[in-house]
């Protein structure tokens, strides 16, 4: 228990499964866009530009109509997590406080304020498309507009997910 302040208020049982929850939380919140960018996305790309388009709308518009599964997983990642981050601050020492502060940054930073930065702007600007209204050529136009930025994003989205994960796993290990 070398990571535990000694001082530490709280039973380090109650610690460790706070930090265990925000674990499952954040792999499985962080797992979204790694499962968008294995499955969801190499199920679409290959489609022509207006069946891509609407299959993109008919997506978002599922998750903006408060899918509660999606709502649980993503906002209860940041939950957890910042559970887990407030209570470690006042629990934790040297290497696993840093470790446990790095993770946090990573994840609220380079998973979610993409999301709300990038993703969520381009989703709407999408969804405002009535592509039976555009040629072919306004079609390729909305998607490149589109794909190139967010797909760039979700690269980075998922590659700081899959970091995070590991690193909050060597967290676990070391407590």
């Amino acid at each position: 228990m070398w990571p535990i302040a000694e001082s530490a208020r709280l039973d380090y049982g109650v610690y460790a499964s706070s930090i265990g929850v925000g674990s499952i939380s954040l792999l499985l919140g962080g797992g979204l866009p790694v499962c968008f960018c294995g499955c969801g996305y190499a199920g679409i790309k290959s489609l022509d530009d207006r069946e891509f388009i609407t299959s993109f709308q008919v997506m978002d518009r599922i998750i903006h109509n408060n899918q509660p599964v999606f709502l649980l997983v993503w906002i209860g990642s940041i939950v957890t997590l910042l559970d887990a981050a407030l209570i470690g601050f006042w629990q934790l020492n040297d290497v696993a406080w840093y470790l446990l502060f790095i993770v946090t940054l990573l994840y609220l930073l380079g998973v979610h304020l993409p999301t709300v930065f990038i993703h969520l702007p381009l989703n709407k600007q999408l969804q405002a498309k009535d592509v039976t209204s555009l040629n072919g050529q306004g079609q390729r136009e909305a998607r490149n507009k589109f794909e190139q930025r967010w797909n760039l994003s979700n690269l980075i989205r998922t590659g700081v997910a899959c970091l995070t994960s590991v690193l909050l796993m060597i967290l676990l290990f070391i407590l």
